[in-house]
């Protein structure tokens, strides 16, 4: 197995019990619940992988997610993952993990009823992330080549946030880390 593989376990095997901020799953719960409902619905594997460490920009290193929403939510976690990804698995899977904020921006942009189902948290971080987005943002992330993956994504992000909701386990996902590495 990939040294990389290896670190994306260690690190779930270390941090991946820690809070998802103020959400009521671990960090490993919503990265589990996320990629079990991309594989669900037959995303593609680098789509899974992203999927699965699309926060990973929170566990990798020792910083923690604030508990409460007091606090300034926005801790630009997708851009501390990019470039590690970028190296690791290229822009299929670290494109939509760069744009999964602005996917969730541009959402609640054009569909004014999205925000109204995110979580408070989530809710919060989306105004400290910049809220709605101008015509010229929309136009920017529109244009971008994997706008339609991050759309994907972010919706199973508002979606994993299920204390009882069953997933598969880590293991599971080790064939799509695999498939998703560059060679």
């Amino acid at each position: 197995m990939s040294d990389i593989i290896e670190r994306i376990l260690r690190t779930f095997d270390q941090r991946g019990d820690l809070a998802y901020g103020g959400e009521a799953v671990t960090q490993r719960q919503h990265a589990l619940q996320a990629a079990t409902l991309a594989a669900a619905e037959q995303a593609d594997p680098r789509l899974v992988a992203a999927a699965l460490l699309h926060d990973i920009g929170h566990i990798l290193d020792a910083g923690e997610l604030p508990a409460g929403t007091d606090s300034d939510l926005d801790d630009a976690h997708e851009e501390r993952a990019y470039g590690w990804l970028l190296r690791h698995f290229g822009p299929p899977v670290a494109d939509p993990v760069r744009l999964h904020v602005a996917a969730k921006r541009y959402l609640c942009t054009v569909d004014p009823a999205y925000a109204g189902k995110l979580s408070p948290t989530s809710h919060k971080s989306y105004l400290d992330q910049g809220g709605p987005m101008n015509a010229e943002e929309r136009a920017a992330f529109e244009a971008e080549p994997h706008c339609e993956e991050s759309l994907r994504l972010r919706r199973w992000d508002d979606l994993a946030k299920d204390p009882s909701m069953a997933t598969l386990r880590i293991p599971a996902f080790r064939p799509a880390l695999e498939q998703a590495l560059l060679a």
